[in-house]
C-alpha cells in the first residue's frame, strides 16, 4: 500500500510539473496579431506629388476605420512616413490615445520589428503593393499579391500563433 501512494505522489508530481512546463512555454510566446490597411482615397491630381493628401473620401474613410476598431484595443500602430498614411492611422490611434510609429517601407517585418511587436496587437498602415508583402514575410508564404490601385478597404489580419503557427485573412469594407 505505502508503494502504490508513493506511486501515485510521482505520477501526480510528474503530471504537475508538465502542466508547469506548458503554461510557461505558452506565456513565453504569446499570440501576436497583426492589422494592415492601406492609407484612404489619396488625392491624385498631380502625378507629380509623391506625397499628397487624403480626399474628402479619404478622409471619411480613416474615420470609418477607426469606427471598425472601436473593439480592437491596439498596443502598437504603425504607419510609412507619408502624408496618406500618416493621416489614415491618426483618427484610429486618437481614439485609442495611442503614439503613431513609423515603420522602414525598405526593411519590412526585419529583428526589430519582430522583437518589437511580439506578442501584441499590432496596426498597420501601409499602400498596395507593400500590404501584400509584408503579410507574405510574416506568415512566411506567398499568398497575397498586390493590390489594385483602386482597393482603398482591404484589412489583412495576419497572427502567429504560440504554436509558432501563422494564419491570414483579408477582408474588404468597401
Amino acid at each position: 500500500m505505502r508503494y502504490l501512494i508513493l506511486l501515485s505522489l510521482i505520477i501526480f508530481a510528474g503530471c504537475n510539473s508538465q502542466k508547469k512546463d506548458t503554461s510557461e512555454k505558452i506565456k513565453d510566446s504569446e499570440t501576436t496579431t497583426y492589422y494592415f490597411i492601406r492609407h484612404a482615397e489619396k488625392d491624385t491630381l498631380n502625378p507629380d506629388n509623391e506625397d499628397p493628401e487624403l480626399t474628402q473620401a479619404g478622409v471619411e474613410r480613416a474615420k470609418k476605420w477607426a469606427e471598425v476598431f472601436r473593439d480592437v484595443e491596439f498596443d502598437l500602430i504603425f504607419s510609412s512616413n507619408y502624408n496618406r498614411t500618416l493621416n489614415t492611422a491618426k483618427p484610429i490611434a486618437s481614439s485609442q490615445e495611442k503614439e503613431i510609429e513609423f515603420f522602414n517601407t525598405e526593411k519590412l517585418n526585419d529583428e526589430d520589428f519582430q522583437q518589437k511587436t511580439k506578442g501584441k496587437t499590432v496596426l498597420v498602415v501601409g499602400h498596395s503593393n507593400l500590404n501584400p508583402e509584408f503579410v507574405n514575410y510574416i506568415i512566411q508564404e506567398e499568398k497575397y499579391e498586390d493590390l489594385d490601385e483602386k482597393e482603398y478597404g482591404s484589412l489583412f489580419i495576419a497572427i502567429i500563433h504560440p504554436d509558432g503557427s501563422r494564419t491570414s485573412e483579408v477582408l474588404y469594407f468597401n
